[in-house]
């Protein structure tokens, strides 16, 4: 169970460090409800991303693509796949960086955060947590492992609670400042914000390839 989870945790930072999951939250402190609207989406996150993992492991299994003892010829695959597709990602990222005095652009859906209550709040964490294609390309990854691991049921959702605990600190950490310093976390979030927007790109870019890279290696591995 502990190497499951040591093999997965470099995914699970993936999810943490991601900007857009990161930056809905900040905003959503700074709306009228803030406190109610970011816990929320926190709340909504966490099923999101539990919910996805669980899912994909169940459908790993279903297919059987453990192989036995170890990954299958197409986990393999797949693996490969996802590290291709998450160095292509990085690429891109590192080419649409933004530049010296730019800042990166807010995505559409964003757009009316402003106006969010709760239960908005909360659907936007679930879908940002199960659809944002690169939460889902590394829960893929975490998934092929757990299901390759031969855990039982208890030590699987052990080793999933871990994961979802990892990936959603990211989320977290700007609410827990707010609540812990006040009016000084509107400041220091406010900062974060703005960090985000002029370097999420390439650290992003950096983060994507490093990754892709090691699922590219361990999927040539098992072929």
């Amino acid at each position: 169970m502990r190497a499951t989870f040591v093999s997965i945790l470099p995914l699970a930072v993936v999810v943490m460090v991601s900007p857009v999951n990161i930056v809905a939250a900040i905003l959503l402190l700074f709306t009228q409800r803030p406190i109610a609207n970011a816990s929320s989406y926190l709340a909504g996150f966490v099923v999101g991303v539990g919910g996805m993992l669980a899912a994909l492991v169940a459908l790993a299994e279903a297919v059987d693509l453990t192989g036995g003892s170890g990954p299958s010829r197409t986990a393999s695959i797949i693996r490969i796949a996802l590290g291709g597709y998450l160095v292509v990602a990085g690429l891109s990222k590192f080419r649409g960086r933004p530049r010296a005095g730019e800042t990166a652009p807010t995505p559409k859906w964003m757009a009316g955060i402003s106006a969010f209550a709760p239960p908005k709040s909360f659907a936007t964490g679930v879908l940002v947590g199960a659809l944002n294609p690169k939460n889902i390309a590394v829960g893929v990854a975490a998934a092929l492992s757990i299901a390759a691991a031969g855990l039982s049921a208890s030590q699987q959702v052990g080793v999933g609670a871990l994961y979802v605990l990892v990936a959603i600190l990211g989320v977290a950490a700007p609410i827990l400042v707010v609540v812990l310093l006040g009016d000084r976390g509107d400041r220091v979030i406010e900062s974060w914000k703005r960090w985000l927007e002029l370097n999420s790109g390439t650290v992003m870019a950096v983060i994507y390839f490093a990754f892709g890279v090691v699922l590219l290696g361990n999927g040539l591995a098992g072929l």
